[in-house]
């Protein structure tokens, strides 16, 4: 791991992925963001997983300056509101609202269910491109255990039209590959840190540095050194130092390139 630079010597950053609305993060947001400045992270994007805390989520973007909401109703979540497109349009144009998601599929939880019977999941990830391309606002996909699935959608619904992020990357190359074909950039989280991440590894070095994005997902999937404890924005320091040495160039510039492609996908 590389040694933490100064934060005068360092470039801002911008966690792309935070869940500042979740335990962990939500009751202690003034110290939560207190520290993510004070590493040199002087954006996030707070990201919506159910429209019941949309508020909640929209709220935390409005209160503090360089935080951005989404809004969007994650693939693992049942039992919630399900949302329509009319929804989703309606709230992506409120102030602070950038992104459409989190969305897109995931079968690593089927249970006994087959594939077969997940077309609820494919039909709300298809809402979600709709809202998205009828807006021009970006998505942010949510894959793991349905990369085929999850491509084949946006490539129907998204007509080469749609645009977003893949967040949290743990796909092998081709699906980067593909996902990169499509126009999407891909984000790497604390993952990347993992002593057992050598498959993510090897994707992360071939990412075009106009396509990269860093992101902490928190509070989940803390980056060494400090994994298995409450993730945090600040944390997304550790990715970018780690990101850095990876892909052998200067940490400032993989800081200033990931916060640039930021604002050119969600602010522009």
């Amino acid at each position: 791991m590389p040694p933490e630079i100064p934060l005068e010597m360092t470039a801002a950053l911008t966690d792309s992925h935070c869940h500042l609305a979740y335990p962990g993060l939500e009751e202690r947001l003034d110290d939560v963001l207190a520290h993510m400045h004070e590493k040199g992270v002087t954006r996030a994007l707070n990201i919506c997983t159910t429209l019941e805390e949309f508020d909640a989520v929209h709220a935390i973007a409005q209160r503090y300056p360089g935080v951005w909401a989404s809004v969007g109703v994650h693939p693992d979540n049942e039992g919630v509101r399900e949302p329509a497109v009319e929804d989703l349009t309606r709230l992506a144009q409120l102030p602070r609202v950038v992104g459409i998601g989190e969305t897109g599929l995931d079968y690593f939880r089927l249970g006994e269910r087959t594939v077969a019977e997940m077309e609820w999941q494919r039909e709300r990830f298809r809402v979600h491109i709709r809202a998205a391309m009828q807006l021009d606002k970006p998505l942010i996909i949510h894959t793991r255990a349905s990369a085929e699935d999850t491509l084949a959608i946006l490539a129907e619904e998204g007509q080469g039209r749609a645009r977003g992020v893949m967040h949290c990357f743990t796909e092998n190359w081709e699906v980067a590959q593909r996902a990169l074909d499509l126009g999407f950039y891909i984000s790497i989280a604390g993952i990347v840190t993992f002593k057992n991440a050598q498959a993510l590894h090897d994707v992360a070095v071939q990412i075009p540095a106009d396509r990269l994005l860093i992101e902490t997902d928190s509070p989940y999937l803390a980056p060494m050194p400090h994994r298995g404890k409450t993730n945090e924005p600040a944390y997304v320091s550790y990715v970018a130092d780690y990101l850095a040495e990876l892909r052998g160039v200067d940490r400032e510039a993989l800081a200033e390139q990931t916060s640039d492609n930021f604002t050119r996908l969600f602010l522009q």
